[in-house]
C-alpha cells in the first residue's frame, strides 16, 4: 500500500507539471505548523530560481490544480511560496479502510528487495552474569532484528560469545587449583570426559572474580593462566573439554535471562567459533601482500587519504603470535560469509568502539574478506547513566546484575499496581513483569540510539508522561472498550471507518496513516525511537479523542461502529509498534 506522503506528492508532482514545472518541486511533508495545515509543499521557493518568478505565482497555479482534486479538503498558497495542504476527510477514511482491511500488516508492504542481514547483539562473556552494561546492546538490536523482520528482511541475530582468551584460562588455571585430581588435568587421559560440568554456574560465577582478583597479585598464577589460554587456543584435550562444558553451563543461564528481556538469538555462536578460520585469513591476508610486520606484531595499515585523523593499522597477531579482539572479528566475518553470504551485517556495540570498528571494517574490506556490496554498519549507543548522571552503577558502587535490576523493577510496577486495584496476587505479578519490561525497553528505546540517557526508575514506571506503562494503559483502555462494545452487540457487518466527526478524530487519523512510513524510516536509519516517537503521538492522539467522545454512550449505531473499527485499527497499529520494541500489552491493569 502506498505510504500516505507519496500519494500526495503524486498528486503535487501532477500539478507542478500541469502548469509547465519540473516534478521534482513537488514532493510534499509533514507540516511544521500544524495549526495552520496537515501537510505541506514548499518547492515552489526553488523552483522559482529556474523559473525566474516570484515562489508565490508558482504556488498560486499549482494550488488552483489542486483545487479539484478529492484527495484534499484544501489547497492553499501562502506568501512567499508556500503550499499549505488539508486532506479531505473522506479520502482520509478511505485510506483507513485499506489499512484496516490488512489487519497483519496494515498495508504496509514488505520491502521489493529483501536483504539477508545478519546482526551482531548481545557479547557477553561466559562465566559471567549479564549485568547492566549489557541491557542497551541487547534491546536495541532486538528491536532493530524486528523491525527489520517485519519489513520482510531475513534478519539473523548472533549473540557473539566472549569464550576465548585469558578469561578462559583463569578459570581453568582456578579449577586446576581447586579440583587436580579431574581428568581434563591429567596430560595422559585418553578416554572420554564426563558428560555432567564439574560445576554449576553459581560456582562458575564465582570461579571467575576469584581467579582475575588472584592473577592481579600473584605474578605466578596469571603466568600459570596465560599458559592454560595458550594451551586451549592450540588443541589441549581436557581444556577444550572444559570449555564445553563452561559454555553449556553460561549459555543455559545466558538464554534464560535474555529470555526475560524478550530478546533472542538465532545463533549462538562465540569467538572460539571463529577460530579454525585464523590461520588460512592470516595466511592469505600475507600472500596478497596486505599484513606486514610492524614491531614484532602483525598488521594491515588502514589509514585512508581522506582521514582527517589518525587511524592506527588494524593489528592481526602480537608478536608472540597470539591473535586479538581484531582477529577474532575478522575471523567471525570469515565464516559469516562463508555461511551466510550476508548483504549487510550490523554491529551494535558501544558507541566508544567507534575507531575499532573503523579499523576492522577497513581491514575486511581491504583484504577481501567481504564482497564489495556487502555493507557493515556500526550501530554505536551511548552509556546508560544513573541520575548523578554517572553510568548506572549499585548503591555500594559495583556494576549491577541485570536480573536483579529486573527483580526490582517488577517489585515497583506490582507494589504500584496492587496500590490501585485489587488483583490476585498470580495476576498482580504476572502484569507487573509485563509492564515492568515496557518501562525498561520504552525507557531506553525513546532515546536515540546514540546517546548517553539517565536510568530514571521512577520516571520510567509512571503510567503519566513519555513511558512505556502509558502506553500500555492506552492500549488496556482500548481492549477495555472494545470488551463492553462486544459484550452489549455485534459490530454490524457493513461496519466501516467513517469521515471524522471531529477535529480530535481526524488528528487521529492524520497519525495512524503514518504508520508504514515510520516502519520504513525507522529501520533505514536503525532509529527504534522513531517507533516510539510514534505511538507515543498515537496514544496521546486517541486518548485526547477518547475523552472528547463518548463512544459507548453514542447514540447513532453507524457512528458508533465507525468509531469502534478506527478504535480497533489504532490498537492494532499500537500493538505492531510495541511489539517491534519487544515488549506486549496485558488485557488490564
Amino acid at each position: 500500500m502506498e505510504k500516505i506522503l507519496e500519494s500526495i506528492s503524486r498528486e503535487v508532482v501532477r500539478a507542478f507539471e500541469e502548469n509547465g514545472y519540473d516534478g521534482k518541486y513537488g514532493k510534499a511533508t509533514l507540516s511544521n505548523r500544524p495549526d495552520l495545515c496537515e501537510f505541506q509543499c514548499n518547492g515552489a521557493m526553488a523552483a522559482a530560481k529556474e523559473y525566474k518568478c516570484a515562489p508565490f505565482a508558482i504556488a498560486d497555479r499549482v494550488a488552483e490544480s489542486l483545487k479539484g482534486n478529492g484527495m484534499f479538503e484544501s489547497a492553499e498558497s501562502v506568501k512567499p511560496g508556500f503550499l499549505n495542504l488539508k486532506l479531505d476527510p473522506g479520502y482520509l477514511a478511505g485510506y483507513l479502510q485499506e489499512m484496516e482491511k490488512d489487519q497483519e500488516r496494515l498495508g504496509c508492504g514488505k520491502c521489493r528487495d529483501p536483504k539477508t542481514i545478519l546482526i551482531d547483539y548481545g557479547g557477553p562473556n561466559v562465566a559471567k552474569p549479564l549485568h547492566v552494561g549489557h541491557l542497551r546492546s541487547a534491546i536495541i538490536g532486538e528491536s532493530v532484528k524486528r523491525i527489520g523482520k517485519f519489513l520482510g528482511h531475513t534478519m539473523i541475530g548472533d549473540v557473539h560469545l566472549g569464550d576465548w582468551g585469558l578469561q578462559m584460562g583463569l578459570i581453568i588455571t582456578e579449577l586446576r587449583q581447586r579440583k587436580p585430581e579431574l581428568p581434563y588435568f591429567q596430560e595422559d587421559h585418553e578416554g572420554e570426559y564426563p558428560k555432567e560440568a564439574p560445576f554449576t554456574i553459581s560456582e562458575l560465577e564465582e570461579i571467575y572474580p576469584a581467579a582475575s582478583t588472584r592473577s592481579k597479585e600473584d605474578e605466578a598464577y596469571k603466568e600459570a593462566a596465560m599458559q592454560a589460554t595458550y594451551e586451549l587456543q592450540h588443541g589441549r584435550r581436557g581444556y577444550q573439554a572444559l570449555l564445553r562444558h563452561i559454555l553449556d553451563v553460561s549459555v543455559s543461564d545466558l538464554k534464560r535471562n535474555y529470555e526475560n528481556l524478550n530478546v533472542s538469538f538465532e545463533l549462538w555462536k562465540g569467538e572460539s567459533d571463529a577460530q579454525p578460520y585464523i590461520p588460512d585469513m592470516v595466511q592469505k591476508m600475507k600472500d596478497g601482500g596486505f599484513a606486514h610486520i610492524s614491531d614484532g606484531a602483525l598488521v594491515v595499515d588502514v589509514k585512508e587519504e581522506t582521514d582527517t585523523k589518525e587511524i592506527p593499522p588494524c593489528m592481526i597477531l602480537k608478536s608472540d603470535g597470539a591473535s586479538l579482539y581484531n582477529t577474532t572479528d575478522l575471523a567471525t566475518i570469515v565464516w559469516r560469509m562463508q555461511d551466510y553470504c550476508p548483504d549487510e551485517i550490523i554491529y551494535v556495540v558501544d558507541k566508544r568502539q567507534e575507531l575499532y570498528f573503523t579499523q576492522v571494517f577497513r581491514c575486511a574490506r581491504k583484504t577481501g574478506l567481504v564482497k564489495p556490496e556487502t555493507e557493515l554498519r556500526f550501530l554505536g549507543f551511548g552509556t546508560m547513566n544513573g541520575k548523578d548522571g554517572k553510568p548506572f552503577k549499585t548503591r555500594d558502587g559495583g556494576v549491577m546484575r541485570l536480573e536483579y535490576l529486573l527483580s526490582g523493577i517488577n517489585e515497583e510496577m506490582y507494589k504500584k499496581i496492587s496500590d490501585n486495584h485489587t488483583v490476585e496476587e498470580e495476576e498482580g505479578r504476572k502484569t507487573a513483569k509485563i509492564v515492568a519490561l515496557s518501562a525498561i525497553k520504552y525507557g531506553d528505546l525513546s532515546n536515540q540510539a546514540s546517546k548517553d540517557y539517565i536510568f530514571d526508575i521512577d520516571r520510567f514506571t509512571s503510567f503519566e508522561g513519555n513511558t512505556g506503562p502509558y502506553i500500555l494503559y492506552t492500549i488496556v483502555r482500548m481492549k477495555s472498550i472494545l470488551k463492553k462494545y462486544r459484550e452489549a452487540r455485534a459490530l454490524p457487518q457493513e461496519a466501516k471507518i467513517l469521515p471524522a466527526h471531529s477535529e480530535s478524530e481526524k488528528a487521529l487519523m492524520l497519525e495512524i496513516v503514518k504508520f508504514n512510513g515510520v516502519m520504513e524510516s525507522a529501520f533505514e536509519e536503525l532509529a527504534p525511537h522513531k517507533v516510539c516517537a510514534y505511538v507515543y503521538d498515537v496514544a496521546n492522539a486517541f486518548n485526547h479523542f477518547y475523552h472528547e467522545t463518548k463512544i459507548l454512550a453514542e447514540e447513532d449505531e453507524g457512528v458508533q461502529a465507525g468509531y469502534i473499527k478506527l478504535l480497533g485499527l489504532a490498537k492494532r497499529v499500537m500493538e505492531i509498534c510495541i511489539d517491534v520494541l519487544g515488549f506486549e500489552a496485558p488485557d488490564r491493569m
